[in-house]
């Protein structure tokens, strides 16, 4: 390829990312969040439901020339709320979606990963309609993302104590972010098991494999800590890793 041809085509990619750039009506340039990456990461965590949510507040379009599913943070996305449903400028909403492994209901013998794609802040308001700026991307914001009223999560206190495992009713390890089985130290990962069995925020876990062997101990895989709990699954944060921790792996809390 001769300098000339190299030349002309940087120029048509400059041009060309010129064009894509204002063929979008652009939001406010994303501040810093100054959050803690703590925090950030346990509002981006993943959750399980066992029925489908109610789910009125919607993304429902960009600010484009055309039609385009996947926005980012600085793009203006619609949603389809305004005024007369007491939607104001700054209020500040999780943009999230179900995920499911096959397509089906969603049930207890079928449940649905809860991915929170990121937060979003209102920036215009109609009657009917309102724009808004992503504040915070988990993931690309995505049409048809349901919205729920944003709050930060609190940051469980974890006992510096590490009683015993209980190894005499396990749970185990179900999903995590983007339907993930199989999981490292620092990801988060969802347990059949909640507040109904005694879990509570700040719980410790050690996490075991079973090798199916005969005449042979379970391998002590690694440690984990209950970061958000509900009645019936919990979500927890990976804190020591020997291996791979893989969905199906028994959990044992310490207690």
């Amino acid at each position: 390829m001769t300098s000339r041809t190299t030349v002309g085509a940087v120029l048509m990619a400059g041009l060309l990312a010129c064009a894509s750039t204002s063929a979008a009506q652009r939001g406010p340039a994303a501040a810093a969040t100054k959050l803690p990456a703590d925090v950030l990461a346990l509002a981006c965590a993943p959750k399980t439901v066992f029925d489908t949510p109610e789910t009125p507040l919607r993304v429902t379009g960009g600010q484009d020339s055309s039609i385009r599913r996947v926005h980012i943070p600085g793009d203006l996305i619609t949603i389809n709320a305004g005024s007369k449903n007491g939607i104001e400028v700054g209020q500040e909403f999780y943009a999230r979606r179900l995920l499911v492994s096959r397509r089906e209901r969603v049930s207890r013998e079928t449940p649905a990963t809860v991915a929170t794609s990121g937060w979003i802040r209102v920036y215009a308001v109609d009657e009917n309609m309102s724009l808004a700026t992503i504040t915070h991307a988990c993931d690309t914001v995505e049409l048809g993302d349901h919205l729920e009223p944003f709050a930060l999560p609190p940051l469980p206190q974890v006992s510096a104590d590490r009683p015993k495992p209980q190894r005499d009713n396990y749970g185990h390890v179900t999903t995590g972010a983007d339907l993930k089985r199989l999981f490292g130290k620092g990801d988060f990962f969802v347990l059949d098991r909640g507040s109904d069995h005694g879990i509570a925020p700040g719980a410790q876990f050690v996490i075991y494999r079973n090798k199916q062997q005969a005449e042979n101990f379970l391998y002590e895989l690694g440690e984990a800590v209950a970061m958000d709990v509900t009645p019936e699954t919990s979500t927890l944060k990976v804190t020591l890793a020997r291996d791979g921790i893989q969905a199906g792996d028994l959990v044992a809390i310490r207690k």
